[in-house]
C-alpha cells in the first residue's frame, strides 16, 4: 500500500467481494511478482489545473518481452482510497477492474465499506477504456463527467539506484552518486491511470490518498 498527502489547488459486472494484499516493488512476499504487486502510486495535478490525476502500477520489473504477455488480472481490484477529512479513513474510493480487455473504472464514489474489504460499486460513475497492449499508441478515454482514463504497459517511471543504495546499507559507501545507475531502466509496468475533476472530490483543500490491490 502507497500513501501520501496532496494539496488539491451501466455495467454487467456483479457485485464481488475483495480482500487487500497489499505491495510495494517486490517487497511483499504475499504477493511478490504477482499480478496484485504495486509498485508505485501517483497523484499529482493534471495538466488541466481543474483536475487531479491518479496512477497505481502494478507488476513490475517487466522486461519488454515479458510485457508482450502482460495482462490485468481480473481478480484484482485495484482501489484508490481519498481521506477527505484527515481521520485516514477513506471518504472517496476510485475503483478499477478488468474484464475482456477493458479497465472499468468506478467512482470517485462513496465506499459502502471502508478498511480491507471491498464492494463493487457498479452504480458510481462509470469510466471504460479499452486496454492498451504493448507497442500501441495509448488509447485514452474521456466520460461525459470529465473522466479520463488509461490502462496499459509503460515504461517504469521510478527512478532508484539499488546497488548504490545497498552499498549505503554496507557501509561501503556514505551518499548516493549524481545521477546514478537507474536500477529500473529498461523494465515496464501494468499502469492505470485516471485524471478527475477537483469538483468531484472536493474542489480544494488537503486530502490524504492511498492505493490498494484486492484479491476476490
Amino acid at each position: 500500500m502507497k500513501k501520501m498527502k496532496i494539496l488539491l489547488g451501466a455495467s454487467a459486472l456483479a457485485i464481488a467481494g475483495f480482500l487487500m494484499v497489499a505491495a510495494d516493488h517486490i517487497d511483499a512476499p504475499d504477493v511478490a511478482s504477482t499480478s496484485s504487486d504495486i509498485t508505485d502510486f501517483y497523484a499529482f495535478q493534471g495538466q488541466n489545473e481543474n483536475n487531479i490525476a491518479f496512477v497505481a502500477n502494478v507488476q513490475g520489473l517487466l522486461s519488454p518481452m515479458a510485457t508482450t504477455s502482460a495482462t490485468f488480472d481480473e481478480n484484482v481490484l485495484v482501489e484508490i482510497n481519498i481521506d477527505t477529512n484527515n481521520d485516514n479513513v477513506e471518504d472517496l474510493v476510485i475503483q478499477a477492474i478488468p474484464r475482456n480487455g477493458k479497465m472499468y473504472f468506478f467512482g470517485p464514489t462513496a465506499p459502502t465499506a471502508t478498511g480491507l474489504n471491498s464492494i463493487i460499486m457498479k452504480d458510481a460513475t462509470q469510466t471504460v477504456v479499452d486496454i492498451t497492449a504493448y507497442g500501441e499508441i495509448a488509447k485514452v478515454t474521456t466520460n461525459s463527467n470529465g473522466i479520463k482514463a488509461f490502462a496499459g504497459p509503460r515504461d517504469d517511471p521510478f527512478f532508484f539506484d539499488f546497488a548504490q543504495y545497498s552499498a549505503i546499507l554496507a557501509g561501503d559507501a556514505t551518499s548516493f552518486n549524481n545521477p546514478g545507475d537507474d536500477t529500473f531502466s529498461g523494465t515496464n509496468v501494468m499502469s492505470i491511470v485516471v485524471e478527475v475533476p477537483k469538483s468531484m472530490i472536493g474542489g480544494s483543500g488537503t486530502i490524504n490518498t492511498w492505493v490498494e490491490s484486492k484479491r476476490k
